[in-house]
């Protein structure tokens, strides 16, 4: 009998062990709806909408935002011009447009980026 009790404890730790405990794992990103905006959006989260001359003509096709971020629609080999001036990791703290406001034109670029929140340089 004082055999059986020495033998409980290992003979349960190595029923528990032999017991499978997993689970399949499963991830997932939802980033949910491009954002509208009469300019473009930044390239970063939380993808505001980027005010009027961030963007220069080559990201725009017929009037339409090709996308920045996760949304981008541009060929792979895309580079376009921004004015970094109004970019918020450089200190600008200016007014943006709202989501849905109506666009103007005019643009003045300093910088090149690749769509893919990637600066190529190109500072004039």
């Amino acid at each position: 009998m004082h055999y059986w009790k020495l033998l409980t404890l290992p003979i349960l730790i190595a029923a528990m062990l032999r017991i499978p405990s997993f689970a399949p794992a499963q991830v997932s990103i939802q980033i949910g709806a491009e954002p509208v905006c009469p300019y473009g959006y930044y390239d970063f989260a939380p993808y505001n909408c980027a005010p009027y001359g961030y963007y220069g003509p080559e990201w725009f096709n017929g009037g339409v935002f090709i996308g920045a971020g996760p949304w981008f629609h541009g060929p792979h080999d895309f580079h376009g011009h921004v004015d970094n001036r109004f970019d918020p990791h450089h200190g600008y703290a200016g007014p943006h447009p709202e989501r849905g406001d109506k666009p103007f034109n005019h643009f003045r670029g300093n910088e090149v980026r690749d769509g893919r929140g990637h600066a190529m340089g190109g500072h004039r």
